[in-house]
């Protein structure tokens, strides 16, 4: 759809799923966030941050609520140049300590989002959205935040006409 941008954080490597930590060459969220991409035709773009996170699955939790204490805002490889186009932003993300990575809020907040309609997709393994629809709220002042969509992680794969469906439907 015209006007529609998804973008998206996702870590690939070590990530846990039922059972323990697998190791992924994709991270779940990138799942989701093509599968919106594909359904609506709108513009794709990935949040990556300049320092990497930890490949160790338990180290980058430990640097993710270091992060989420202090709210911090990870410095990023790159922005797109202008969001005036877009009047809808799917905003995709896995649930990092009870709301999104922090560099999905240093992405939004390089922006004015004033009259801008963002939904929420997060992945997650029984965490749901959390405190993250609140959360973004707060760093996306003047836009309309719509009720989001929580996925299992380890079922992203299976989901993408679900995910499909809701998208389509938020029209």
């Amino acid at each position: 759809m015209a006007g529609t941008l998804v973008i998206f954080y996702s870590r690939k490597g070590e990530n846990y799923m039922p059972g323990g930590v697998q190791v992924l060459e994709k991270g779940n969220t990138a799942y989701a966030a093509e599968a919106i991409r594909d359904a609506l035709n709108a513009d794709l773009f990935e949040v990556d941050t300049v320092k990497p996170y930890p490949e160790s699955y338990q180290a980058c939790c430990k640097e993710a609520a270091a992060e989420a204490r202090i709210h911090a805002r990870p410095e990023l490889k790159a922005y797109l140049p202008d969001l005036r186009p877009y009047d809808t932003i799917f905003v995709c993300y896995p649930n990092w300590c009870g709301t999104a990575p922090m560099c999905i809020f240093t992405f939004l907040e390089h922006y004015n989002l004033e009259g801008k309609r963002i939904i929420p997709l997060c992945t997650n393994e029984g965490s749901g959205l959390a405190n993250s629809e609140t959360d973004l709220k707060e760093s996306c002042p003047g836009a309309q935040i719509l009720p989001g969509l929580s996925i299992r992680g380890h079922q992203v794969k299976d989901s993408a006409q679900q995910i499909a469906d809701w998208a389509k439907a938020q029209f």
